[in-house]
């Protein structure tokens, strides 16, 4: 039968995207652990984006699930398994878009709140050697030199006006006392990691509408796959 023959090509198609649904899961965790763990190294009270990154991975997790499901149903031919695979595909959907919304009305809450915990840790360093290590490996990291710039450092290092060895171009010790302008970095790390971050979300958008393109696949396929089986055509 020619529906039968198409209903073939319907159950490889969504097996061929359950794999898919599995791999997206996977990176969906993957980015939502890189983004919570990205976000306590620069942020210490990271509050709505951490419950962002939160919900990615329970995304993932919930997608990884809703794949098993839908695999069950295509081998069994289930109705009611495949009602509910469609069902949950499109509210993970749902879901997605919020949280990429969400991700967009927060980025610069976040950044703002990234800048305040900069500067607030940039006066701790001489006495905090946890802070003083972390924000070394920030501005060794990102090439940068202090919140806005290197002249952030005037006041709070003694002596006056030295910067940290890790905002020298070459380190070597006490390199950031007497050093020149263009022996150090000078711009500043808030505006270098903002560009990063903001790099990185536009990476991850991307990834995001691929998703979502295969969960629509999936959705189409999964109501054809249901329309057949309440029809009570043979799809084996």
């Amino acid at each position: 039968m020619a529906v039968d023959g198409g209903m073939k090509c319907v159950k490889f198609l969504l097996y061929v995207l359950l794999v898919a649904f599995c791999a997206c899961a996977v990176g969906l965790i993957a980015v939502g652990v890189g983004a919570q763990f990205v976000l306590r190294e620069i942020v210490t009270e990271n509050g709505s984006a951490s419950l962002l990154s939160y919900v990615i991975i329970a995304l993932g997790v919930f997608l990884f699930l809703v794949a098993f499901v839908g695999c069950c149903g295509v081998c069994k031919e289930n109705y009611c398994l495949m009602i509910t695979f469609a069902i949950f595909l499109s509210l993970i959907m749902l879901v997605e878009v919020a949280a990429a919304i969400a991700g967009y009305v927060f980025r610069d809450k976040v950044m703002s709140k990234f800048s305040k915990d900069f500067q607030q840790q940039m006066q701790n360093y001489p006495e905090n050697n946890q802070t003083a290590s972390f924000l070394d490996h920030l501005q060794r990291d990102f090439k940068c030199c202090g919140a806005t710039n290197y002249s952030d450092w005037s006041t709070i290092l003694t002596p006056k006006g030295r910067v940290p060895d890790s905002c020298c171009i070459n380190v070597t010790q006490n390199c950031g006392v007497n050093f020149k302008p263009d022996t150090i970095y000078t711009k500043g790390c808030v505006q270098l990691i903002g560009n990063w971050l903001r790099s990185n979300v536009l990476v991850v958008a991307a990834a995001a509408l691929g998703i979502a393109f295969v969960e629509v696949l999936g959705i189409v396929f999964a109501c054809c796959l249901v329309k057949s089986i309440r029809s009570g055509y043979e799809v084996m």
